[in-house]
């Protein structure tokens, strides 16, 4: 199989959704929604799209990767697990007393994560310097970030944005998982985002938007396009669904930004995805 075709990274999303699943069930309760409605956007990042070597992780003009939204950090691990940038059974440990994979990404425990963040809005600024930093260096990195739809309520995101398009940074491309559901509710209700397009548009990036944030082949083609830019960075809308693959979640659609999972609810999750 293609390793970096269609078929294999619609089952390799099956199986990070999987992975993801059965380490935020051992614990008992974890961000089920936001992790399970980005998986499609990492596969396709770490398993087609990205210039990194596991073996490597600090790698001179690497592409790299900011998860903005840092609570769907056990999605990123069960990736990065799986690409072998640390053993799998590390993922029982997860947001456990010592462990190297807490709820929010931190760079300073996990090997593999390019940048801290948790603190909404500062994960995308970061970014935004990264990909300065490597016009600077000449280093011919791409730049990639995800940023949820709630955080997009943040000023911060719009400063940056604006600096990001100012700087006129190509080599920049993010997503924001648009699954229109936040902590406190619908983003429609807390502070509606739309037209998010335009918004991204007036800001000076080009936008382009997905209309099946799980289609691998909708996502692939939208980073080809954005690759195109000349001077502007890409914002990728992704229309996803919170808790995707696993019923109760996506039945929870709110409650499921972070839950309880009981075992039975972790051993029926695990079988809907087998």
């Amino acid at each position: 199989m293609n390793n970096s075709g269609s078929a294999f990274l619609i089952e390799k999303s099956r199986q990070i959704r999987k992975l993801t699943m059965d380490s935020i069930g051992k614990l008992g309760v974890g961000h089920v929604g936001g992790c399970l409605s980005v998986v499609e956007a990492l596969v396709v990042l770490y398993y087609k799209e990205m210039n990194i070597d596991p073996e490597n992780p600090g790698m001179e003009g690497r592409d790299r990767f900011v998860l903005s939204k840092g609570h769907a950090g056990p999605a990123l691990y069960s990736v990065l697990a799986d690409k072998g940038y640390f053993d799998v059974c590390l993922l029982d440990t997860l947001n456990r007393p010592e462990t190297s994979l807490p709820s929010h990404c931190d760079m300073l425990k996990t090997r593999g994560i390019d940048m801290t963040a948790g603190s909404l809005g500062q994960g995308f600024s970061c970014a935004v310097g990264m990909a300065k930093g490597s016009k600077i260096k000449k280093d011919n990195a791409t730049i990639y970030t995800i940023v949820g739809d709630g955080e997009s309520q943040e000023g911060q995101i719009w400063e940056a944005a604006m600096f990001a398009s100012q700087q006129r940074l190509n080599n920049l491309i993010g997503f924001t998982d648009y699954n229109k559901l936040q902590i406190d509710g619908s983003v429609e209700e807390v502070n509606g985002l739309d037209p998010l397009d335009l918004k991204w548009r007036a800001f000076g990036w080009n936008a382009i938007v997905v209309k099946d944030g799980h289609d691998v082949e909708e996502i692939s083609a939208a980073i080809s396009e954005a690759k195109k830019s000349d001077e502007k960075p890409t914002m990728i809308i992704l229309n996803t669904i919170k808790g995707k693959g696993v019923k109760f979640a996506e039945n929870a659609g709110a409650a499921s930004h972070n839950m309880p999972v009981t075992e039975e609810q972790r051993l029926q999750a695990l079988k809907e995805l087998e």
